[in-house]
């Protein structure tokens, strides 16, 4: 995998203020896709999440606030019970990065 190539990442956070939090949670909203409250996907290149970085930064109180992000494996195994994980009409493709269908039908 070349080194620019965008790949998924799963963002959670913890955030103590409710004004942070709302913050934070628009910016992802413009960023990913919501699995749940406070955890995003997103398909991000070295660059974008660069970017990402320094402003989740500017939101946050690193005292009191909690933000992860973990890359998603390229081949890894996904493993999924219950419900679907995604918003209606919003798919995993199994065969890489190419992360999402948005069509709506």
């Amino acid at each position: 995998m070349a080194q620019n190539t965008p790949r998924l990442h799963i963002i959670s956070y913890d955030i103590a203020d409710p004004r942070r939090l709302t913050r934070l949670h628009r910016y992802l909203s413009g960023l990913g896709i919501p699995l749940q409250y406070s955890v995003f996907v997103a398909k991000l290149s070295p660059r974008k999440r660069a970017r990402m970085l320094e402003t989740i930064a500017d939101i946050i109180d690193p005292r009191r606030d909690d933000v992860r992000i973990y890359p998603f494996p390229q081949h890894g195994e996904r493993i999924r019970l219950g419900r679907q994980s995604f918003p209606e009409g919003i798919f995993l493709i199994d065969g890489g990065c190419d992360l999402l269908s948005l069509s709506k039908s």
